[in-house]
Order: C-alpha cells, then structure tokens, then sequence
C-alpha cells in the first residue's frame, strides 16, 4: 500500500494524542489561552445553511440567532414540519424522505445554497459532515465549508488510513490487519493469527454499523457479511475509551478529557461519560493508551466537554449512536440549565413525528454534579421527572443502568447489557418493598379521584377497602386518610403514602413512608385501571372497590390472539427482505423477513414449526406497527 501523508495540522493532532498525561488532575479546570466568549465586533457570516436535521440544526440556528446570522434550514418533504425548520430564518425543501434523496442530495442542497444566497455551511454530524467531494463542491463555489478540509476527511474518513497515519506518527494502536479483507477463509486466516475474539469494522462504517465481533472461525466465516466489502480491524472487546482532541486550520491543538462510553447496545453508545477517575476500565492493553481509529467529527455530543457530566442519550424504541461536529461555534447553548445541573437538548416538540427514515433519538439528557455520584443521583432525577408520551422510549432501560450496583462502582465494559440483562431487558423488577410502594400509590391514587368526585355527593368516606391487582396477583388493602396523607394497610405491612394529588399532572411528587418519590401517572380510566411509572419502569394496574371487585369475577375475559400463527409487525419500519411465500413449511425459529427501522434490522422468525398460510408483506413496503405481516396454518 502506498505511503500516507498527513497534514501538519493532524500531525500536531497525533501528537497532542501521544502525548496526553492521564493524571488525577485530569478533570480539573484547563487553563489556556483559547476563548470561547463571543465577540460582538468579530466579523460572522450574514447566512448559514445548516445541511442536517433534528437536534443539531436546532442548535446551530439557535447560536446564530444569537450571534444576529440567519439561518436557512433544508428538509425532506417528511420533515417539512419539523423544529428546525420552524426555528430559521428560511426553510428549503431539498427531496423525499430517503436521505438519499434528500439530506445526502447534494445537488439539490448546493441549489438551496444558490438559491437562499447562504456565505456557508454548517454540516452538522452524520450525512455530508465528512464528505469530502461536498466540500470540495463548496469551495469551488466560494462557500465555506465550517467543518475540517478535503484533506483531513480523505485522511480520517478511511479507518484504514487514518490507522496508517496514527502509526507513521507512532502513536499505539490497536494490533490488527490493516489491510481489505479478500473473502471469508483471508478473514479466518488473519483472525487466527491475531486470536480472538476479533471485531471485524467497515473502513467507511459508523454509528455501530458494519461492525460485529467474531469468537471463532465460523462466525468469520459468514461470507454475507464481506460481500459489501468490508475491511477488519481488531478491539479488545472490553471497554470504549475516548479521548477528545480539537485542532484549527492556524496550527492550533487541544486535547479534552477522555469519555468513557462502554454502555453499548448494538455497538452504539447508550450512556456516556466523562470524567472517568471514578471508572474501572476493563481490559486494557499492557495499560496503554491505544488508539483504535480516527474522525473527523467528535465521537459523542461536543458540550459535554462545556462541563464534566454524565451523559445519557434518549432514544424511541431503539438506542443509537449520534456523532457531532466540536467547534466554538456551538459553545454558548443553554447554560441556564447548568444552574440545576440537567440539560436536554432535543429537535421535536409536542405533536412532533418520529420518521422510520431517520435516526429515532427522541433528546439528549445531560447532568452534572461535582461528583459522580451527585451527577448519578441529578439523573435519577431527572429520567423520573422526564415527561414522554406518545411514543416508545427507553427511559425504563436507562434508569436501570445508572442506579445498577455495577455501574455505580465504575466497573463496567461493552459487555454489561448482555451480561447484566442476558435474557433482554424486561424492566424493573420489584423488591417486597417497592411493591407495597407501588400497590399503595394506586390505592391512594385511587381514592383521591373517587373523593374529587364524591365532593359533589355529600360522601366523604376516610376508610376503604379495595382490591387491587398487579402483575395477575390480587391484594386486599384498607385504605384511611388525614387530609393529603393516606395510610395503606397491605399483608398487614403499614404505608404511609402523602401528597398533593394533583389529577391533572402528568408527575405525581409524593412521600411513602418519608421517602421521596416521583411517578408518572400514564393511565388512569373510570374501571379503575392505572397505569404508573415508578422507578423509571411502566406498571399497569388495577383498584376496584371491595364490591366491584366480588362482581368482576362474573366478567368474560377476552380470549388473547393466538400470536403464534400470525406474524406481526413489532414497530413502523420497511421490509427488507421476506424469505417465505405461501406453502412454504418453516421450523420453530427459522427467519421469516426482515423489518428495517431506526437504522437497524430485525429478524423476525416463526414462533412454531407449521405451514405459511398467507404472507402479507414483500420487500420495499412500509408497515406500522401491529401490521399482519405472515400468516401460519
């Protein structure tokens, strides 16, 4: 392979990298000679064309409002309604949903630019950010292009030279095979030599994918997944370190405070935080420092360098990794919120759409606090008091993490999610204790809404007995109340349960026995069902008066659907690929389609070893969630 050659500017980058000192002092306050206090007499840019969408646009035109530079926002026809495109100046429809019409259309997006007259563009993270012939079609037209030059995303944007030149400056490196992968028996060949298990990366891949990790021969040898020509390189597997370094075009370089990023699903980052002293890092090689690849942009959100934080990332149904452009720019964004140590940065607002065709992050939730454990106990907090309806989120899995015994003591690698939930997530699983907590909220629930009414009746009842059901388990309670405060009898066990009760909150603040709690009322209906978040997880239950509950038992049930003779849609996505047709007889197990949605692909398989009946589905459509996709005899 020919030789690499490297900017003088990535150079000093390398050895900014090389020569980090990782002292316990590293978390301290850095002091140097950069500014980020905007200028007022510094010379801007009259107009700016943000080429993303979501979150990151918002926050772009949010700062240029401030620094007086309009904005111009381009969308899909999709997202014609979206935040970013209320919040500019202009707005340009640049193509359909697929972003390969659309925010990856260069051709319509270098339009907008000549049409709307915008001096720059501001590519935000992920589509054109580290394009290299898109910022070349800028400077060929005198439009500046606010991220790194052609000649630092030729170098970075391939893992394979970037890997080269990180060698060449004789930074250390993960051990591998630098090199194009030929076909499956090269791949076995090199992952024997190097040992397993091996990850095996796209040179061109990011945000999780194109990646897997190999344990033996076989899983290297799945040829399908060379067939896209992907390249190998090799990772510890254990943990996921990073260390942040800016640079500027005046020769300029400086190296942030590592990240620590282990809590991964599907090869994306779930929580992220920094700093790390409090952290046992797994596995690390020889106790080196090794670099692993390079980019363009910052692996993870750039304000988290603003402060130490912790942070977590706020996805609908599926995790996934964001990356962003770190640049002064974006420094001055909401520091009212540091004054209560959380932060959330978003890109929807109520009656927002979640496509299938982007990314599902629903925001970005961030703490502080002068210790870990401070900044652990602000985002207890806050993911209780965090409001979502509407969608599916994975509020219940992120409060699990941060309150688990494991990554409370730092002791945590890419492997925790499996190994700490090996059978998948099921959410929170209710000690003796938070179960009487939780029977007794919706006693008191309960009685609450039945006295707001009964004022209007004369009948102000103080004691009760009710019923109430959870998770199929039936309870006795007796209930008797002092104003605002309610004492829950259950198994003979005394609850104390107080509060305002306010029935048209979505958050229910109360006290159980001198205990601070904030739950979420999500259901609440006349025939006494609630449905309560508590501890980040959603409950559904049921309080029936004594009598009503003795004349439910003459209620037919609903008879349940038989789910495993039909097959059915589990989120809005698109079929990739459908494997049966009708007549087809398929084994307990075996793959029946493939469903893509928020970037990623489901295998849906047959519950049962039986005869397709019908298929409802082929690959290209779009289906929601709940749709019938295959039918089984």
């Amino acid at each position: 392979m020919a030789a690499y050659r490297s900017a003088a500017g990535f150079q000093r980058v390398l050895h900014a990298v090389k020569h980090v000192c990782f002292s316990k002092q590293r978390c301290g306050v850095i002091i140097c000679r950069y500014s980020t206090v905007y200028d007022p007499n510094e010379k801007t840019f009259d107009k700016i064309l943000i080429a993303n969408r979501g979150e990151i646009a918002c926050r772009v035109i949010k700062t240029c409002k401030k620094m007086g530079i309009k904005t111009v926002a381009v969308h899909s026809d999709v997202d014609s309604s979206a935040v970013h495109v209320k919040v500019a100046d202009e707005a340009v429809c640049v193509g359909p949903a697929p972003t390969s019409k659309s925010y990856l259309n260069m051709d319509a997006i270098m339009n907008a630019i000549k049409q709307t007259g915008a001096q720059a563009v501001h590519p935000g993270y992920g589509f054109l950010s580290e394009n290299k012939e898109f910022a070349k079609r800028l400077a060929a037209e005198g439009v500046t292009f606010i991220g790194p030059d052609t000649h630092a995303i030729q170098a970075m944007g391939d893992k394979i030279e970037s890997k080269l030149i990180a060698k060449a400056a004789k930074v250390n490196t993960i051990p591998g095979f630098d090199g194009v992968v030929k076909d499956a028996k090269e791949a076995v060949k090199i992952a024997g030599e190097i040992g397993y298990p091996v990850m095996i990366k796209a040179s061109a891949g990011g945000g999780g994918k194109g990646m897997r990790i190999a344990w033996n021969d076989e899983e290297t040898s799945d040829m399908g997944f060379f067939l896209s020509g992907h390249i190998s390189d090799i990772c510890a597997n254990g943990f996921c370190w990073c260390l942040q370094v800016l640079a500027d075009k005046h020769g300029n370089a400086l190296w942030l405070n590592e990240r620590e990023c282990s809590i991964q699903r599907r090869n994306q980052k779930v929580v992220e935080e920094t700093c790390t002293d409090e952290i046992t890092l797994c596995d690390v090689f020889d106790k080196r420092l090794l670099c692993f690849e390079k980019s363009n942009v910052m692996q993870g959100t750039h304000f988290a360098k603003e402060v130490i934080y912790i942070l977590l990332k706020l996805f609908m149904q599926a995790s996934s990794c964001m990356k962003f452009l770190g640049i002064r720019f974006l420094n001055d964004n909401c520091y009212f919120t540091f004054l209560l140590k959380v932060r959330v940065d978003s890109g929807i607002q109520e009656g927002s759409d979640i496509s299938i065709y982007y990314d599902p992050m629903i925001s970005k939730l961030v703490t502080y606090g002068k210790t870990r454990e401070e900044a652990l106990k602000k985002m207890e907090d806050a993911l209780d008091n965090y409001v979502i309806r509407g969608v599916t989120h994975n509020i219940p899995l992120l409060r699990e993490i941060i309150v688990h015994p494991r990554f409370v003591s730092g002791v945590i690698s890419t492997k925790f999610l499996p190994e700490v939930y090996p059978d998948g997530f099921k959410g929170h699983m209710l000690t003796a204790g938070e179960r009487r907590e939780l029977l007794a909220t919706a006693a008191a629930l309960y009685v609450a809404a039945q006295l707001r009414s009964q004022k209007f009746l004369g009948d102000l009842s103080r004691q009760w007995e009710l019923c109430v059901e959870l998770d199929k388990s039936v309870h006795m309670l007796g209930v008797s109340r002092s104003g605002n405060n309610y004492t829950v009898e259950i198994d003979g066990e005394k609850v104390e349960v107080s509060g305002e009760w306010n029935l048209a909150s979505a958050l229910l603040p109360i006290t159980i026995n001198g205990k601070h709690r904030t739950l979420q009322c999500l259901l609440r209906t006349a025939a006494g069902e609630i449905s309560l978040q508590y501890l980040g997880t959603s409950f559904k239950l049921r309080v029936l008066s004594k009598l009503a509950a003795s004349l439910s038992k003459h209620m037919p049930e609903k008879v349940p659907e038989d789910t495993s003779s039909i097959l059915r849609s589990p989120m809005p996505g698109s079929v990739v690929a459908v494997s049966v047709k009708p007549g087809d007889n398929v084994a307990e197990g075996q793959e029946i389609c493939v469903i893509e949605a928020m970037k990623m692909q489901n295998s849906m398989t047959a519950a049962k070893t039986a005869k397709v009946k019908s298929v409802h589905c082929k690959a290209g459509d779009t289906v929601g969630e709940g749709d019938l996709l295959v039918e089984l005899e």
